[in-house]
């Protein structure tokens, strides 16, 4: 009919029945993208690292330290890739373990990176206090009777030995950092492949 007025349709939204993130997840998962990125961009050819030529036995404590270091800062992080495959190969012959690891590590994403609105629980909200000493409470219980905890500082444990043999009997006097690439620390990465350039000041 001609004076019958049009009802509202309301449109569905594009994310309707998904999970979006946060802007502070998102934030955050840019950052991390592009860490792993440029720490992929640092990563050393596999092959100059097991280079049986340039292994030799060290010939004091001292020496081997040396080397140990000299190696965590060039090969850093193929040493963070072997450490990671030590502790996921691990996981991988422990699925009860891994599958309870996997809950907790979701659990916390989608509460602090995905859910907007307060929690509510059996009809009673809960505090962000509260949500975080529950999650931590969970955690360790979890991690305590799964045995995952024991997981993987054992397989942390082995793949440092592993790595600090490896820096150990590696002869580092082929390898050399340019001044650009000399690390601050074994995990430095992690903030620097998004850093900002600096804001230079001046004073009238």
């Amino acid at each position: 009919m001609a004076g019958t007025a049009a009802l509202p349709v309301s449109q569905p939204t594009a994310n309707a029945g998904g999970i979006t993130p946060t802007p502070a997840a998102r934030a955050f998962l840019s950052h991390a993208h592009e860490a792993a990125k440029f720490a992929l961009a640092q990563r050393r050819p596999w092959a100059e690292m097991v280079d049986r030529n340039a292994f030799a036995k060290p010939e004091s404590f001292s020496e081997a330290v040396t080397r140990v270091r000299k190696n965590m800062g060039y090969f850093r992080i193929n040493y963070i890739i072997c450490l990671l495959v030590f502790v996921g190969s691990s996981l991988f012959w422990h699925p009860f373990s891994l599958l309870s690891l996997s809950v907790i590590v979701a659990a916390w994403a989608y509460l602090y990176m995905v859910r907007r609105d307060p929690l509510v629980l059996w009809g009673r909200t809960f505090t962000e206090r509260e949500i975080l000493v529950l999650m931590s409470v969970i955690t360790v219980v979890g991690l305590t009777l799964t045995d995952v905890g024991s997981i993987l500082i054992s397989a942390s444990l082995l793949g440092a030995a592993v790595i600090s043999a490896h820096g150990a009997f590696r002869v580092p006097d082929d390898l050399f950092l340019d001044d650009q690439e000399a690390p601050g620390g074994f995990l430095s990465f992690l903030g620097t492949g998004t850093a900002q350039p600096p804001v230079i000041v001046s004073h009238v």
